[in-house]
């Protein structure tokens, strides 16, 4: 026998018990997408590197440090997304989704990035993604915003705080970055190897640095805010306008930045204190600049994603999610007569009540080993058939979470009395 292959650093398996959780985040977001008009579109996990270079910028950590960057047999280089708004923002143009034309979309799936393997941050990992093009706000900014709550109230997750700050225009950062340089040039001797390469070509991104001896520096650092453009302090002003009504309490972070370099105008962050160093769980901001920076029409978008791992993981902190049955309905079978007819049974249960599960017994097995698989289904029934039965055209019905008799029930009404039972219609 060879040794077991183990899986890659970083790349985790969700396991059949673990994946009642990810269903729960992934059916709420996708309700409430549809209450909002979101629609959902699919995009490649592999894109030129190109894209990301351009989109995200080539001084971030992630273009630097963390793609999977790679040479394919045609000798181009590709990437295996970092993150999902590049590429849906790339599918809109190549596909002609902005001509005089506004999109609100979504999408799920894997990203990549390299980087270090901890609690709450993986190699592959999975966001869920909303972008509106077309909109300038800062009226979707807040939509947007107020559709995350939503989701975290149909969750059951409290204790989230949103965090919220303006990256002004181009022309405001510009200003605000000579003021920058000259502060951090002033403190050139408390700045990190990365912090002192990115002072000439980004110093915004010192102000992302997650290095802790830098805390100070960073803290001391000129605000953003006090360097606004008016149009721009006004779409901000609107936004905190907008939440204050809608009820959503918010922090104004005059140091969130974000890490990606298409940002402007709006930002945000959900955070817990509940995961450790990976607090944020939930970031977005606005980049009316990326469409046309990725050759297309001069188009605003905004859009948020959240992290699937970290939300499932709060999920089951808060004991939100437990152990779900996935059957509704056990057929437990006992002799030859009995295995031949299970199909058709298991069958006729199905057809009875739409979306019923149904799980026949498979592989034979005692009959007490046979109860104690339908006891760790969930299945709120167990429907027993032996050769008798079949011989008697019937089969007991047991009920197996409430203290009530078992029962026989003809063949023939057994479809129509368990769909009955299950749906609660009598």
């Amino acid at each position: 026998m060879g040794e077991n292959i183990q899986p890659i650093r970083g790349m985790n398996d969700v396991l059949p018990a673990d994946s009642a959780a990810w269903q729960l985040l992934e059916r709420v977001c996708r309700e409430t997408f549809a209450e909002y008009g979101y629609r959902e579109i699919r995009v490649p996990m592999l894109e030129r590197t190109e894209l990301f270079k351009r989109s995200i910028g080539e001084m971030t950590d992630i273009v630097e440090k963390e793609m999977y960057t790679f040479e394919d047999r045609g000798g181009d280089s590709v990437t295996l997304r970092p993150e999902a708004t590049a590429g849906i923002v790339r599918a809109c143009i190549s596909n002609g989704l902005l001509h005089n034309q506004r999109q609100k979309v979504w999408c799920a799936g894997p990203m990549f990035r390299y980087e270090r393997p901890q609690k709450g941050r993986y190699r592959q990992f999975h966001q869920i993604d909303v972008e509106a093009l077309g909109f300038p706000g800062p009226d979707v900014d807040a939509e947007l915003i107020i559709m995350s709550a939503r989701i975290w109230r149909k969750l059951g997750l409290d204790g989230l705080v949103l965090n919220v700050n303006s990256l002004g225009t181009a022309e405001s950062r510009r200003a605000y970055r000579a003021t920058l340089v000259e502060y951090f040039r002033g403190h050139a001797e408390a700045l990190d190897e990365d912090s002192r390469r990115r002072l000439e070509g980004n110093p915004l991104r010192i102000l992302d640095s997650k290095n802790p001896a830098m805390r100070a520096v960073i803290e001391g650092a000129p605000l953003l805010t006090d360097h606004l453009d008016a149009e721009s302090a006004a779409h901000f002003a609107r936004l905190r306008a907008d939440l204050d009504a809608a009820g959503v309490p918010y922090v104004v972070n005059p140091r969130l930045v974000r890490g990606l370099d298409y940002y402007a105008r709006t930002v945000f962050e959900w955070v817990t204190t509940d995961l450790g160093s990976q607090d944020a769980v939930c970031s977005g901001g606005r980049y009316d600049g990326l469409v046309q920076q990725l050759g297309g029409e001069s188009v605003p978008g905004i859009g948020w994603a959240l992290g699937e791992e970290r939300i499932v993981e709060l999920l089951r902190l808060k004991g939100l999610v437990g152990d779900e049955a996935y059957a509704d309905v056990y057929v437990v079978l006992g002799g030859e007569a009995a295995e031949a007819a299970g199909l058709r049974v298991a069958e006729s249960l199905r057809a009875a009540l739409p979306g019923l599960r149904v799980e026949m017994n498979c592989g034979a097995g005692s009959f007490k080993s046979q109860m104690k698989r339908a006891d760790r289904s969930g299945a709120r029934y167990a429907v027993i058939l032996g050769d008798d039965e079949v011989a008697r055209g019937i089969a007991a019905l047991k009920p197996m979470r409430e203290d009530a008799e078992q029962a026989e029930v003809p063949l023939a009404n057994l479809g129509t009395e368990v769909a009955r039972r299950v749906a609660g219609r009598g």
